[in-house]
């Protein structure tokens, strides 16, 4: 496959990030800071993407990245998106839900993407035309799919919380959601869309999300059989908020939440 190269480099890159946070993870001394939008970073969030940028250099010289603590560096039809850990606030607190998301973009469009999440010893990873995986490696996979529930009163949903909506003037549209779903749970962030790839969960959608939150999220959903977009319905990770199901829920979900949630 095209991307089979790239998909390779990116275990790799998870490889070497984990090293750096798992060794912060839980660590005394970790270092915490307020970012000017009031979310946080710590030190190995810095120091994880700093390692793959390092990396990406020397291995993709000519691709571009863009991650979440730095400036976008390079230019080209080939972008790299990482965010170093997704979860920070689970991660600073000692929570083991959190993960790195590594993405390749070619041609404005997510075609790799992995999500490692170490201190849950689980890997999801898939690129444009290999299907979506699961395991601990490349040579110990499980392919995965989405589930096949056709109802939403027979639906999962999970979030990751309700205020986002409520700025959205949208609050009282998802807790309709909420209220005719089988189960409803706010398992939050990367975790929501990779148990939506698995078929663990039918429906997942958040209000607010930046590119590198949902690029790398984007190609294992998809390849999985799901959809993933925003909550207008535009394909892929460029819409600030995001909606993945197993694509048999997801235009009857869309008409619950609203055409365009930012409008």
């Amino acid at each position: 496959m095209p991307y089979d190269d790239d998909l390779r480099l990116a275990h790799v890159l998870a490889d070497a990030v984990e090293r750096i946070t798992m060794a912060r993870f839980r660590a005394e001394d970790l270092v915490v800071e307020s970012k000017p939008d009031m979310t946080l970073v710590s030190d190995a969030d810095r120091s994880a993407e700093e390692l793959v940028r390092s990396q990406l250099k020397r291995t993709r010289p000519r691709d571009a990245v863009e991650g979440e603590e730095f400036e976008t560096t390079g230019h080209g039809p080939r972008r790299w998106v990482i965010d170093p850990i997704d979860g920070t606030h689970n991660f600073v607190r000692g929570v083991p839900a959190w993960a790195t998301l590594i993405s390749l973009v070619d041609e404005g469009q997510p075609v790799l993407g992995l999500v490692a999440a170490p201190a849950l010893g689980r890997r999801w990873w898939a690129a444009t035309g290999s299907g979506a995986w699961s395991g601990r490696s490349l040579t110990a996979a499980k392919r995965i799919h989405v589930s096949r529930v056709p109802r939403i009163e027979d639906a999962s949903l999970s979030y990751s919380s309700l205020s986002g909506w409520r700025a959205l003037d949208r609050r009282q549209q998802f807790l309709d959601l909420t209220d005719e779903c089988w189960r409803t749970r706010a398992y939050g962030d990367f975790w929501s869309y990779m148990l939506v790839a698995e078929g663990a969960v039918d429906i997942a959608a958040e209000p607010d999300l930046a590119v590198y939150d949902m690029a790398a999220l984007v190609p294992i959903v998809t390849e999985a059989g799901g959809r993933f977009t925003s909550l207008a319905g535009e394909d892929g990770p460029w819409g600030g908020n995001a909606l993945a199901t197993n694509g048999l829920l997801h235009d009857e979900v869309l008409g619950r939440l609203g055409t365009d949630a930012r409008a």
